[in-house]
């Protein structure tokens, strides 16, 4: 094993994700007050999402969210999509108050890299590059340490379709042996066990959706996931 997947909403990057919302929704709906009002345009921004996350298509998740969200609307799309994006370097930044960093992520992040693992950022890819890049320097941690970062721009699939996983281990020329996937979602993190990848829950901000017994091959608390990097060996 040489290559660690992180999630990164709720893993790399703890929050409250009912205070993120709110912010984001309460945010976008200023931003774009001139255009649509702040109950339809959330109602689109989920409806289009749910088309990303459910499609088997080979189309980037930046295509099929931009051409679901045009059925919904009677403006020209490039008008919203030059201001979703613009949105991301303004009223997006104010979510922040909602998301707050974690050292023993942050110490384990520097350890593994200094041992020579590949460390990937594998969020689920429903936001724009920049809006993902805002976060990473939010959890206090440094893009460059990652050597491969799911985008809505770049990836084809959603969590928790394996497919997402696979896309990411072919990008990178990877087999699943090759990795571990760390993440706090029982539902979207831990399916990448279903293609051999193996798993690591993060049980602080732990996400379930079912009673059923959460199935990894590891878990334990930030703290316990720091003792687990410091036992993994160095690579030559």
């Amino acid at each position: 094993m040489n290559t660690i997947l992180f999630d990164l909403d709720g893993t790399l990057l703890p929050m409250d994700t009912d205070e993120f919302t709110k912010i984001y929704f309460t945010e976008m709906a200023i931003y774009l007050s001139d255009l649509i009002d702040g109950k339809t345009l959330a109602k689109n921004i989920w409806a289009s999402t749910e088309a990303m996350v459910k499609s088997l298509d080979f189309k980037t998740n930046e295509e099929v969210f931009l051409e679901d969200f045009a059925t919904r609307i009677d403006t020209d799309i490039n008008i919203y999509k030059e201001r979703f994006y613009s949105f991301y370097d303004s009223g997006f930044l104010n979510a922040k108050k909602a998301v707050y960093e974690n050292e023993h992520i942050k110490k384990s992040v520097a350890l593994l890299k200094e041992k020579g693992y590949q460390l990937v950022i594998a969020t689920n890819p429903l936001f724009p590059l920049k809006a993902i890049l805002h976060r990473i320097s939010w959890a206090g941690l440094n893009v460059d340490d990652f050597v491969y970062i799911s985008s809505y721009e770049k990836n084809h699939y959603c969590k928790p379709q394996v497919k997402f996983y696979e896309e990411i281990l072919k990008d990178l020329g990877k087999s699943p042996g090759d990795c571990i996937m760390v993440g706090n979602d029982v539902e979207e993190d831990m399916v990448a066990g279903n293609i051999g990848i193996e798993t690591y829950l993060i049980t602080d901000n732990l996400l379930q959706r079912s009673a059923d017994e959460a199935k990894a091959d590891h878990k334990g608390s930030y703290e316990d996931f720091y003792k687990f990097a410091e036992k993994l060996p160095k690579l030559a």
